[in-house]
């Protein structure tokens, strides 16, 4: 990565988001720090990934989603190349759900 994620601020952000108990927390700090459009990019980037792990095609991404094939490209690189962060929070969420 060019650029260095892990500083004091980065640090105080993710504190404050790991303090948040449920999903109306969620909805009240992110529409606080995020404009719209940020969060819709942030959701649709983990739908895509949840799609391309489901196995569906760059256009049936593109066209339930709205993401450029640019975006899928991407989320597509982080999935295959990136920290694992992706799995790491669908394996997670899965368990949650049994």
């Amino acid at each position: 990565m060019s650029k260095n994620i892990r500083t004091e601020a980065v640090d105080h952000l993710f504190e404050a988001i790991l303090s948040l108990k449920d999903s109306e927390e969620c909805y009240l700090f992110f529409e606080d720090i995020c404009t719209v459009n940020e969060l819709l990019s942030l959701s649709q980037r983990y739908e895509v990934a949840k799609m391309l792990r489901n196995h569906n095609t760059y256009q049936e991404i593109a066209e339930k989603t709205g993401a450029s094939t640019a975006t899928i490209s991407r989320v597509n690189r982080s999935l295959n190349y990136g920290n694992d962060g992706y799995d790491m929070v669908f394996n997670r969420v899965e368990q949650k759900k049994e």
